[in-house]
């Protein structure tokens, strides 16, 4: 008798089992014969042959004879009656020794019945098997089998059931029940399987589909290439798209995101709304230039030469900019720090931006912020919206057609905020060369490096720049330029692109240098050229009508003639006064076109004590008085009476001109101590500084052009703040020459030397 083992196996009585040969020695553990009597064993666990004890076997087994052996490779066993394991023994050398005893089935089993469903099975399983290459085999092996059970027995090893649950099957008396379990399983396997041979038979088709789409696709591909070498002309937006994609270079994100518009582009047809929209992205995207432009050698000297040739003076700002070439030059990078060119208008602070392009060999482009209050000015609209646009920064990248250009950002002082968002907030970033080699633009959603633009920025004062923002950048002043740069300005600039803008040849009109001196010094108020230009320009126009009608053949413009071709009276620019009166003392201011000259004029009228301040007067210049009038105060007790008896008024002419700012303190401290004294000032001395209440004399700003407004109005001496020495190496010599200045540190200095109080005073002169 042979015992065999088995687990995880549908073993059932009155079934015919197969199993391969060697599988079956290998269970059986020695050699077998036809006719040999066979004994399963149910293992209850998967275990190995070294782990058997006499536990490890369920207490029911089925008994079988070995009915064949076939050539094929296959051991036949005929299964018959189920059998008690009464006893089990598990030998040392691992053979089994056991005492068995029959167990008797109920035999309630409809014969003819159970026939009709086993055809009715052997049926289902020949359909379901049809649509695999082993189908015939199936058909021929499922039509030899007699019994539910077999069919059971050969199908087990692929049924979703548990070792237990075969098991269970094996433990039912009633054959009937048993068979019923049984058609019940392989109903259930059969439908799984109908389930999973229709889900295997969709996916092959859709695997077909997909192999047969993609051949035709390169097909396609293959085809639409060789008409397209034929004809160029007519190759489709998304060949060219796809095209320029692969050889614009952009980064890994980029491409990513290019190549899914460029799907969805595809799937769009040409009436689609969105189309429009995608072909816009895409053409904005594969516009930009993606590719980082080496960084060239700039020669200095040539550099140097080309600001020298497009502007006048402005030395410190050209030496700067040498400075910033020279770095870029030792650090082979594209940048360095970011500027920020302050200065009146007309200074030149954007026309050196195109030189600077010039002398470096790049592209030039200006985004004018001037009254921008949208933040997405300057990220871009997101792409959901109607309408949607790139903002200014990257819209100027795509414009200049590479990655390295000059951008000018013209007017940072003057950008606004609103519900829309803070734009000088998103400045930040576009500025700060630690974050801008991945700034995103809302409306290309992915990063683009911003590290090699040089960003200049202009401004004409940084009191309104945020500090975040101002903190980014390297403040470069520019300062007025005097009567001499002005007169060299419009000589070698202004009035040749005048007579070249309105076709007149040099030789045709003569304008001299007494001309040119009298129009700088009448006919404009500023720091810039900018309204000089405008004056060079109308003469040209002028002087364009008499040429042009014949009535001169070469024209003369004199100085007497200036007012007729110019046609406008003489600008009225502050001048010393003649007269000399108590009260009133010349005091100097900044303004954004450049310094200018203001009278502080002071007056004492019967009342009970109070200040009167007119004007039209800041908060700041409002203290200046308040602490002018207790300094005063202080410094002449005896004249306590007179202030408490009268009113002070306070008044700087201009009125309509609102004023402010910390310069004019001792200016008013001056005019208010000649006043109670009744000492007049001399009118060619000028001042500025701000004071304290301990007298002092504090520093101000706006010292270079306060300087030219005052040798402008004919001021022979100006006292200013000793904290603002060093301020005097940006003051134009010719300034510094025709001026005598005097740096003081308290208010007591200006009064002696004024001659308002009495006492010794040291003159210090610069």
């Amino acid at each position: 008798m042979i015992v065999v083992p088995v687990y995880n196996q549908m073993i059932v009585p009155y079934a015919d089992m197969y199993f391969q040969t060697d599988e079956f020695r290998q269970l059986a553990g020695k050699s077998y014969a036809i006719g040999e009597k066979v004994v399963f064993l149910i293992l209850r666990e998967d275990q190995k042959k070294a782990e058997w004890n006499d536990d490890s076997f369920y207490p029911i087994g089925v008994s079988g004879v070995v009915r064949e052996i076939n050539q094929a490779g296959y051991v036949a066993i005929k299964t018959m009656n189920r059998v008690n394991i009464d006893m089990v023994g598990v030998n040392p050398d691992r053979t089994i020794e056991l005492t068995i005893s029959r167990r008797l089935d109920e035999q309630d089993l409809d014969e003819t019945e159970s026939y009709q469903k086993l055809q009715a099975l052997k049926q289902e399983v020949i359909d379901v098997s049809s649509g695999y290459q082993w189908g015939d085999w199936m058909k021929q092996f499922v039509e030899q089998i007699q019994s539910i059970g077999s069919l059971a027995a050969a199908l087990s090893r692929w049924m979703r059931l548990t070792n237990e649950e075969k098991y269970s099957i094996l433990t039912e008396d009633s054959r009937a029940k048993r068979t019923e379990k049984m058609e019940r399983e392989l109903y259930e396997f059969l439908e799984i399987a109908k389930v999973t041979g229709a889900a295997n038979a969709s996916r092959q088709k859709e695997y077909q589909d997909m192999y047969r789409e993609s051949a035709i696709k390169k097909q396609m591909e293959y085809l639409q290439k060789e008409l397209d070498d034929m004809h160029p002309e007519n190759v489709t937006d998304v060949q060219k798209f796809a095209q320029k994609i692969q050889d614009s270079g952009m980064n890994d994100t980029a491409k990513k995101e290019a190549e899914k518009v460029l799907n969805r582009l595809k799937q769009e047809g040409q009436q689609s709304a969105e189309t429009g929209m995608l072909y816009d992205y895409l053409d904005f995207l594969t516009g930009l230039s993606w590719k980082k432009e080496e960084a060239a050698r700039i020669d200095l000297a040539e550099a140097k030469q080309i600001l020298d040739e497009d502007h006048y003076g402005l030395k410190k700002v050209k030496k700067r900019i040498l400075e910033q070439i020279a770095v870029m030059n030792l650090k082979k990078q594209q940048q360095g720090s970011i500027l920020l060119f302050v200065g009146a208008p007309g200074t030149g602070k954007t026309s050196i931006g195109k030189s600077i392009a010039r002398a470096l060999g790049r592209e030039y482009i200006r985004v004018s912020l001037g009254g921008v209050r949208d933040e997405a000015d300057i990220r871009g609209h997101r792409r959901t919206y109607i309408g949607a646009m790139p903002g200014r920064i990257m819209d100027g990248i795509k414009k200049s057609g590479v990655s390295n250009p000059v951008m000018v950002l013209d007017e940072v002082d003057k950008l606004g905020a609103s519900y829309n968002g803070d734009p000088s907030s998103a400045l930040l970033e576009v500025l700060d060369p630690e974050q801008n080699n991945t700034f995103t633009d809302h409306y290309m959603n992915v990063p683009y490096d911003l590290s090699d633009v040089m960003f200049i920025c202009t401004a004409n004062s940084t009191d309104t720049i945020p500090a975040p923002l101002l903190n980014r950048m390297e403040v470069i002043q520019f300062t007025g330029y005097t009567p001499i740069e002005k007169l060299q300005i419009a000589k070698e600039h202004l009035l040749p692109k005048s007579r070249e803008a309105m076709g007149i040849p040099e030789e045709k009109l003569v304008v001299g240098e007494d001309t040119l001196k009298t129009i700088i010094s009448e006919y404009t108020m500023e720091a810039g050229v900018r309204g000089l230009r405008k004056r060079m320009d109308a003469l040209c126009r002028s002087a364009a009508v008499k040429i042009a009608s014949g009535e001169e053949n070469v024209y003369t413009i004199t100085p007497d003639m200036i007012r007729d071709e110019l046609d406008m009276r003489p600008v009225h620019h502050e001048s010393v006064l003649k007269d000399q009166k108590p009260g009133v003392v010349t005091g100097l201011a900044w303004t954004q076109v450049g310094g200018e000259i203001l009278y502080i004029e002071t007056l004492l009228t019967k009342g009970s004590g109070k200040l009167i301040i007119t004007g039209q007067l800041g908060d700041v210049m409002k203290e200046s008085a308040q602490i002018a009038v207790s300094l005063v105060k202080s410094l002449y007790p005896d004249q306590a009476e007179l202030f408490e008896k009268n009113d002070l008024h306070i008044h700087v002419p201009e009125g309509a001109v609102p004023k402010d700012g910390p310069s004019a303190g001792i200016t008013l401290t001056t005019a208010i101590a000649s006043l109670v004294t009744g000492r007049p000032v001399d009118s060619t001395i000028a001042m500025t500084g701000e004071i304290s209440l301990r007298g002092a004399v504090t520093a101000i700003g706006g010292l270079p052009e306060k300087l030219m407004a005052a040798q402008r109005a004919g001021v022979t001496k100006v006292f200013i703040p000793n904290e603002n020495i060093d301020d005097l190496k940006d003051v134009a010599e010719e300034v510094r020459a025709a001026l005598e200045i005097i740096p003081v540190t308290r208010a007591e200095d200006v009064l002696h030397s004024t001659g308002i109080m009495d006492g010794p005073f040291l003159e210090k002169v610069v």
